[in-house]
């Protein structure tokens, strides 16, 4: 499995960042935060002077149950429903890498149908098929909007137009599902051809090391086997943090995951990021959250982000990720209280979770012309 050097970075017309080399390792703790902040500002202006993205365009794929407990890190302080909906969105990045050659990104391209065999998924929906009323709590909390696949057809877009596929992180994500496997997944009839053509996976070396060998703490999200079968050259992995071409950059965020990633895209109304670290504007911005609680931990713990806390891998390490990220993003153009962040997996709007829905939401991202052909 390669391991992206400087090198082979190259060889994907890609490069490091070296404006944040070290500073995730910083010591004291606070010295760390003031490191990850003045990097992060430091590398904003030179991301934003090399260039902009050719288009982009976000799909939504499929909403999912999540416990209100972990959205916001215990921090409701009223009585909700204990399960909300996250709505998954797939975004495909259209760039030039640094040598000059047109690329194809697609981020989070998730099947449902992967994700549904987490453990965590498989042992909540065994819950709701013995719980009085269950099947009526599951069609509250599921929506099926389209296939990845589906997506591309959409767009414009054959398979063999996608240069790389990436994940932010692969919680509920089963490769096998979008690279293909030579054996024959359980319940299918025969092994499962690659989604995207010859398209390579970019994955932080330490997120797919976490899949290779998961830790108990680890298990219930990710999807065990997911590698079974799956072609280890199809895997591009890389350390620290990447920039694809102008435009385009993956921000190791660490924290949610060890080897947890970001999407930073430079467009005509400036940067954008995308991550899980948080399912909607109210982590990252607590102090204008109205969703009850949320403000309060702003106030009462003096943290800037009430951080999306499935898995608290490195708490403090996941706060710097999304200060990290927050300093990257700019200004919305059509509210400026609010920083240009898309949730990869955003809390659903709608007024059932009532009052558990997301302050303000940007409802997807768009720039630009997706367009075939262009390898």
């Amino acid at each position: 499995m390669a391991t992206a050097g400087t090198d082979q970075l190259a060889g994907i017309g890609a490069r490091p960042i070296p404006e944040f080399d070290g500073v995730h390792e910083v010591w004291p703790r606070g010295e760390r935060l003031r490191a990850v902040r003045g990097a992060a500002s430091a590398y904003k202006e030179r991301f934003k002077a090399q260039g902009q993205v050719h288009a982009v365009k976000s799909v939504d794929i499929a909403a999912a149950p999540y416990p209100v407990t972990y959205a916001f890190h215990n921090a409701v302080s009223v009585p909700s429903l204990p399960l909300i909906s996250m709505i998954n969105r797939m975004i495909v990045v259209q760039y030039e890498d640094f040598d000059g050659r047109a690329r194809t990104l697609v981020f989070e391209p998730t099947v449902p149908d992967g994700s549904a065999e987490a453990p965590f998924y498989r042992n909540l929906r065994k819950m709701m098929d013995k719980v009085p009323g269950g099947k009526v709590l599951e069609r509250t909390v599921l929506r099926y909007y389209a296939e990845p696949g589906d997506v591309l057809r959409r767009l414009g877009l054959a398979p063999d137009d996608i240069d790389f596929c990436t994940f932010d992180h692969l919680h509920v994500q089963d490769p096998r599902m979008v690279l293909g496997s030579t054996e024959v997944i359980e319940g299918e009839p025969a092994p499962r051809g690659p989604l995207f053509g010859a398209a390579r996976m970019l994955v932080h070396r330490r997120e797919l090391a976490t899949l290779q060998s998961l830790h108990p703490m680890q298990w219930a999200w990710y999807v065990d086997g997911g590698l079974d079968g799956v072609d280890p050259a199809q895997f591009v992995t890389f350390d620290g943090d990447i920039e694809l071409g102008p435009g385009v950059t993956l921000l190791w965020t660490p924290g949610h995951t060890d080897g947890n990633h970001s999407l930073a895209l430079n467009t005509p109304d400036g940067v954008w990021v995308s991550s899980e670290n948080g399912i909607s504007l109210d982590n990252w911005q607590p102090e204008l959250s109205r969703i009850p609680g949320v403000r309060r931990y702003h106030r009462n713990f003096g943290r800037e982000i009430c951080p999306n806390a499935n898995t608290l891998e490195d708490s403090l390490d996941q706060y710097d990720s999304m200060v990290k990220e927050k300093t990257l993003a700019d200004r919305c153009k059509a509210d400026p209280r609010w920083l240009q962040i898309l949730p990869s997996t955003e809390l659903a709007p709608w007024k059932r979770f009532w009052p558990v829905v997301p302050t303000y939401v940007h409802g997807g991202i768009s720039y630009g012309e997706i367009k075939g052909g262009r390898r």
